[in-house]
């Protein structure tokens, strides 16, 4: 199949989950596009609540998939905690979350969970 990028015999039965469940949330952020796009071009009131009730229940979907992959594809967790549910301006919360240098912050995990802790590759730092 043309999502696996590596041999499907390589991978193991969760890493296959994994790759369900991208290709899911994949999908269903694709439909909520497709729903939005009708919503906003339907004329008759009816049909666009239709439509809206139905891209609603996709983002459900997709939230769902997400949810699967915070609690079992590591790093998830640590981007989710960085980046959902908070105020301000989003492209800040990096440098928020790492303190100086690119290192994770003394209470905060590193981003990616995998980070070697040796600093950002970022130009200037």
């Amino acid at each position: 199949m043309d999502q696996y990028h590596e041999p499907v015999a390589e991978l193991s039965p969760l890493d296959r989950d994994f790759v369900r469940a991208l290709m899911s949330l994949k999908e269903e952020i694709e439909a909520i596009n497709w729903y939005h796009q009708r919503v906003s071009a339907a004329t008759d009131p009816q049909i666009k609540a239709i439509m809206a009730h139905n891209r609603d229940e996709e983002m459900e979907h997709a939230i769902m998939g997400l949810e699967w992959l915070r609690r079992t594809m590591p790093g998830w967790d640590a981007v989710m905690r960085t980046y959902l549910f908070t105020t301000g301006d989003i492209t800040a919360l990096e440098d928020a979350a790492t303190g100086e240098g690119g290192q994770a912050a003394p209470d905060k995990a590193p981003a990616l969970g995998g980070s070697l802790g040796i600093g950002s590759l970022k130009a200037g730092r």
